[in-house]
């Protein structure tokens, strides 16, 4: 998996885990993603057993959706985090290096 798309992972992992019952628009303004983008990724964490998709069986707007991580996705969006800082702390290292010559 690219980078990229890692990080696109994750912002929706934390953004779910943060509030869960936003609404797909909602999450994809502050994350600054299209409404299909957003869609796209829930439903690979979703395929991935990462994400549990529920809708308010009571609401009469069948729009309204639960996003809620799954402990495989809690442990995903650790690693992934990890991963993340990883790299940043490598980027660092190598922008540090070049800056001494």
């Amino acid at each position: 998996m690219n980078s990229k798309k890692n990080e696109d992972l994750l912002d929706v992992l934390r953004k779910v885990s943060n509030n869960s019952a936003s609404s797909q628009r909602e999450i994809a303004a502050e994350l600054g993603f299209s409404l299909g983008k957003l869609n796209y990724c829930l439903k690979a964490l979703q395929v991935k057993g990462l994400v549990k998709i529920e809708n308010f069986k009571k609401n009469p707007n069948k729009l309204n959706y639960l996003y809620i991580l799954t402990p495989k996705g809690m442990s995903t969006k650790t690693k992934l985090t990890l991963n993340f800082m990883r790299q940043k702390l490598k980027e660092y290292d190598q922008l540090k290096k070049e800056i001494k010559k």
